[in-house]
C-alpha cells in the first residue's frame, strides 16, 4: 500500500482507467507518482508523490535523499560563488520539508518557506496565491526582513511544477519588491505543457531575469476534455462510503516523549532557517532520536513517524536518524495534511485509507477537518506523531483528536512536541524591543475561550521546568534558587479528592457568586465606568473571568481582561505594564486576585508600581487589588472578608485554564519578554476550569438581590485595611519558632497551596472549622502532615512550611515529620 506499485499494479491505474488520465514522459514517472481524486472545482485529479513524505508513508532516507540530491544539482548549476549568496524558498504545506532538504543539499543557503499561519509579531515580507489549491493564501514571514532583500539567486522549491502559475505569482510579487537577476525553480516532477513552458520563458524575458528549472523527472498529464465532470461524478459516487472516518475508540496506548528540543532552535523554516541552525540541529538529532527509540515498545519493527502539516522537516530528520540508529526497525515517514482527498481501498489507487480528525492548531481560516492518509491498515507497530506546540491543544487530545484516531489503528502512539519558534520582535535604536508580543489566548494557550482572558505571558510549554517538591524546597530555603525559577510537579487528585472538590463547589457556588457580585459592583461604583480587569496569574484569573461575566450579566458590559505575572521579591512584569499602558489608559486598570493571606502580594504590587513609575515615567496605575476574599484585611476592595473555601484553590492548573504558575528565569525570559508559564494541554481530560466558572455563573441570578443590599451597606463602612493578617502571621512565626513569615501561609487558599506545592510541616486549624477544611484534612492525611486545632486563630487555617527542611528530615518522598 505504501509504494508506487501495489500487488504489481501502478497506484495510478484506478484513476487512469476511469477518467482517461495518463502520464507521458520519463520512464521513472510511475515510480514517483500515483493518482487520486479530490473534490476541487479547478482540478479533479491529484498527483500523489511516492517520495515526498506527505500522503504516502515512505522511507525517510528516500524522502530526504531526493531533496538533498536536487540541492546538489542546484549547487553545481550555480557554482560555489553564486550558491553562497542564494536563498531557498519552499512552498507550504506540501513542499516545506522538500525545500529544507534542497537547502541542505545546497549547503550554503538560508531557507524560508511560505506559511498559512499568521504570526502577529511578524509583518509579511510578501504573499501570493496558489491557483489550483483548495487553500490558496501564502504568507512570507522571515524573522530577518533582509533575507529576501538580497540580489543573489532565489531558489524556489515545490513538489510538482504543473502549470507554473504559483511560481510566476511568487516571482512577480518578490521581483517587484527586490529585483534580482537569477531564479532557479526546483521540483520533484515537471509536468508542464509546452504552452506553460513557453509562458515562463516569456515572463523571464519580460522581467529581465534568468529562470532555470531542475526536476527529478518530467512529463505531462494527458486529460480528456470532460475530466472535471467525470471527476465530480466519481467523487460523488464514492464519497458515500468514506473508509476509516467514523471515530473508533482508541485501542492503543498514547504516551508522550520529551525530545528535549534545543532551546531557541527554530522548528523549521517558517521564519528562516540558517546553516548555523542546520548544524545545531544535526548535533542534537542523535540524542533526540535515541529518546524516541527508548520510548518505543519492545519488538516494534514497523514504525511510522508522522509529521504535522507544515512541520515536515523536523519529523523527517528525526525519522531518518531513527532509521539509522535502529537498523532492525522499518521506519516510514509521512505527514498530516489539510488537503481533502477521496480514499479508495484498491491496489491501483494512491490513497487507500484516510483518517479524519479536527484541526488542532487554531487555524486562521477557522476549524475544519484534517487528514492522515495510508496510515490505517498499514500494520504499524507504533506511530510517532510529531506536532509543534501551537498545535498541542485540547482539540489534539480530544476523543476524536489525532492521537486517539491513530490509537484505533496501532497499539502504540508516541506524541512528541517541538516548541513552535516565534521570533523576538527586532530591536530599534533603543534597547527595548519595538513591539511587545500580543496576548496569548485559548485554545492555543489555555483552555479558556479566547474572549475570556488574554495572557500577557510567554509560552514555555515545551521547556521542562518541573522538579520534585523536596528538591525545590531545599533549593528555595537554602537560597540556591528562587521559587519562580521552577515549577512543582502538577498534583493529580485522587478520586476521593475530586469528589470533595465537586461537593465544595456545589455547597459554595452561591456564596462565591455573591462575593463576585459584591467585588465587581464595588469596582464599577468606585472606579472607571469601563474598567480593564488585570488578573494576577494564576489564582486571580478565574476571579477576573467571573467578574467579567458578572459585568456582562448585570450591565451588558464587555470588559477587557488580561492576566499578568507578579513574583514575590521580584515584582510585577514590567513588560506587561508597558503593553497595558500602550493599549489602555492605566487609570482604567483594576488588578484582580483570588484572596489575600498576609498581604505580601499587596505590598509587592504597591512597591513594583512605584518603581515602575520612577523608571518608566508612566503613571496612572492604581496598586489597589480587588479580591474575592480578604481574610487578612489587606485591601479595601473585596467580596468578603471571611476565610472560606474557594474551590478554585483546591486544584492547580486544572481549575485555572490548564496554565502553570508563572516562571521568571533569566535563561528563559529575556529583557523584552513577558514572564513565562506552561500550558498543560495533556491534562485536558481532567480540566475543570469551565466547570468551576459555569457553576458559579449559574448562581448569579439568585444572588442579585443580596449583592445589591451588601454593596449598599459596604459603601457606608470603613474598609481601611487593618493588616490584622500580617500581625497574626508574625505572631505565629515567633510562637512556633519559625522566624520567617514567608514560611507561614494563612487562610484556606494558601494552606491548600502549601499542601499541593511545598513541603508542609503542620497545619493549624481553627477549632470547630467545618466542611471548608475537608479537602485540607484529606491532603494532610495523604502527605502525613499533622493537623493541630487552635482556639484563637484569625483564619480558618494556617499552613506552615517545614522550617528546617533537609532531605533527611523529611524523607526522599517529601513527607513531613514532627521535629
Amino acid at each position: 500500500m505504501n509504494n508506487a506499485v501495489n500487488d504489481g499494479v501502478w497506484s495510478g491505474t484506478w484513476v487512469a482507467e476511469r477518467l482517461g488520465v495518463g502520464l507521458e514522459g520519463d520512464d521513472g514517472l510511475p515510480d514517483l507518482l500515483g493518482l487520486a481524486l479530490r473534490r476541487n472545482p479547478k482540478r479533479a485529479h491529484l498527483l500523489v508523490s511516492n517520495v515526498l513524505g506527505k500522503h504516502v508513508p515512505q522511507s525517510p532516507s528516500v524522502v530526504y535523499g531526493h531533496g538533498f540530491r536536487l540541492g546538489r544539482r542546484v549547487r553545481a548549476l550555480l557554482g560555489e560563488t553564486a550558491a553562497a549568496s542564494a536563498v531557498v524558498l519552499g512552498y507550504a504545506e506540501t513542499a516545506t520539508g522538500l525545500g529544507h532538504a534542497v537547502a541542505d543539499g545546497l549547503g550554503l543557503a538560508p531557507y524560508l518557506h511560505s506559511t498559512r499561519r499568521p504570526v502577529t509579531c511578524i509583518a509579511p515580507a510578501g504573499g501570493f496565491e496558489e491557483s489550483h489549491s483548495h487553500a490558496t493564501s501564502h504568507l512570507l514571514l522571515p524573522e530577518d526582513s533582509a533575507l529576501l532583500a538580497g540580489d543573489g539567486p532565489l531558489v524556489l522549491v515545490d513538489d510538482e511544477f504543473s502549470t507554473g502559475n504559483t511560481v510566476l505569482n511568487t516571482i512577480r510579487d518578490l521581483h517587484a519588491r527586490h529585483p534580482r537577476e537569477r531564479y532557479v525553480v526546483v521540483a520533484l516532477v515537471d509536468m508542464r505543457s509546452p504552452e506553460d513552458t513557453a509562458r515562463l520563458h516569456r515572463f523571464a524575458d519580460g522581467i529581465g531575469a534568468r529562470v532555470d528549472l531542475i526536476a527529478a523527472a518530467s512529463g505531462t498529464v494527458r486529460l480528456p476534455d470532460d475530466v472535471l465532470d467525470r471527476g465530480r461524478e466519481l467523487v460523488a459516487q464514492h464519497e458515500t462510503a468514506r473508509p476509516d472516518e467514523t471515530p473508533e475508540p482508541p485501542r492503543g496506548r498514547i504516551t508522550r516523549v520529551d525530545l528535549r528540543w534545543p532551546h531557541g532552535l527554530p522548528d523549521g523554516g517558517r521564519h528562516g532557517f540558517t546553516p548555523a541552525h542546520r548544524a545545531r540541529l544535526q548535533a542534537a538529532l542523535p540524542a533526540m532520536a535515541a529518546r524516541i527509540a527508548e520510548a518505543l515498545p519492545a519488538g516494534a519493527r514497523h514504525v511510522l513517524v508522522l509529521g504535522f502539516e507544515e512541520l515536515m522537516y523536523a519529523p523527517l530528520r528525526l525519522a531518518r536518524e531513527l532509521e539509522q540508529i535502529a537498523p532492525d526497525t522499518e521506519v516510514r515517514f509521512s505527514t498530516t495534511t489539510r488537503s481533502p482527498v477521496l480514499a479508495v481501498d484498491d491496489p491501483g489507487y494512491a490513497i487507500r485509507t484516510r483518517l479524519v480528525f479536527p484541526a488542532h492548531d487554531d487555524p486562521a481560516d477557522g476549524p475544519g477537518e484534517r487528514y492522515a492518509y495510508n496510515v490505517a491498515g498499514a500494520g504499524f507497530d507504533a506511530v510517532v506523531a510529531v506536532v509543534d506546540s501551537v498545535a498541542d491543544t485540547p482539540a489534539l487530545h480530544a476523543r476524536d483528536g489525532l492521537p486517539a484516531r491513530l490509537a484505533a489503528h496501532t497499539p502504540h502512539v508516541l506524541l512528541a512536541v517541538v516548541p513552535s519558534y516565534v521570533p523576538t520582535p527586532s530591536s530599534t535604536t533603543s534597547e527595548r524591543p519595538a513591539m511587545l508580543s500580543e496576548p496569548l489566548r485559548g485554545p492555543a494557550f489555555s483552555s479558556y475561550p479566547p474572549d475570556e482572558v488574554g495572557w500577557l505571558l510567554r509560552d514555555l510549554s515545551d521547556v521542562t521546568l518541573e522538579a520534585p517538591t523536596e528538591e525545590r524546597e531545599e533549593a528555595i530555603q537554602s537560597g540556591g534558587a528562587h521559587y519562580a525559577e521552577s515549577l512543582p510537579v502538577e498534583y493529580q487528585p485522587s478520586e476521593q479528592y475530586q469528589q470533595l472538590f465537586h461537593a465544595a463547589l456545589d455547597a459554595s457556588a452561591a456564596r462565591i457568586a455573591h462575593a463576585v457580585g459584591v467585588v465587581t459592583e464595588t469596582v464599577l461604583n468606585e472606579g472607571s465606568p469601563r474598567p480593564v480587569l488585570v488578573s494576577l496569574a494564576r489564582a486571580g484569573t478565574p476571579v477576573g473571568i467571573l467578574m467579567r461575566r458578572w459585568a456582562q450579566f448585570r450591565h451588558g458590559l464587555d470588559l477587557p481582561h488580561y492576566a499578568v505575572s507578579i513574583v514575590r521579591g521580584r515584582g510585577i512584569d514590567a513588560n506587561a505594564l508597558r503593553w497595558l499602558a500602550a493599549h489602555h489608559d492605566p487609570r482604567d486598570v483594576v488588578f484582580v486576585d483570588g484572596w489575600t493571606g498576609k498581604g505580601a502580594i499587596t505590598r509587592e504590587l504597591a512597591q513594583a508600581i512605584e518603581e515602575f513609575e520612577k523608571t518608566e515615567g508612566i503613571t496612572g496605575f492604581d496598586p489597589e487589588i480587588a479580591v474575592l476574599a480578604d481574610p487578612g484585611s489587606c485591601v479595601r476592595t473585596y467580596g468578603t472578608r471571611e476565610d472560606f473555601l474557594i474551590p478554585s484553590a483546591c486544584l492547580n492548573s486544572t481549575v485555572s485554564g490548564l496554565i502553570s504558575r508563572t516562571v521568571l528565569r533569566a535563561d528563559l525570559v529575556g529583557p523584552g519578554d513577558f514572564h513565562g508559564a506552561k500550558f498543560y494541554r495533556e491534562l485536558a481530560g481532567a480540566d475543570l476550569s469551565m466547570t468551576f466558572l459555569d457553576a458559579v455563573g449559574a448562581r448569579f441570578q439568585e444572588v442579585t438581590g443580596t449583592v445589591d443590599s451588601a454593596v449598599k451597606e459596604l459603601m457606608t463602612e470603613d474598609r481601611t485595611p487593618t493588616w490584622a493578617g500580617w500581625r497574626a502571621v508574625e505572631r505565629i512565626s515567633e510562637e512556633y519558632g519559625i522566624h520567617d513569615v514567608n514560611l507561614v501561609k494563612p487562610g484556606v487558599g494558601e494552606t491548600t497551596r502549601v499542601l499541593l506545592r511545598r513541603v508542609p510541616w503542620k497545619i493549624l486549624a481553627k477549632a470547630g472549622a467545618g466542611p471548608d477544611l475537608d479537602h485540607v484534612r484529606l491532603l494532610a492525611e495523604q502527605r502525613g502532615v499533622p493537623v493541630e486545632e487552635v482556639g484563637e486563630l484569625p483564619y480558618t487555617c494556617v499552613g506552615l512550611i517545614h522550617p528546617q527542611y533537609t532531605r533527611g528530615a523529611t524523607g526522599a518522598d517529601g513527607r513531613a515529620v514532627n521535629v
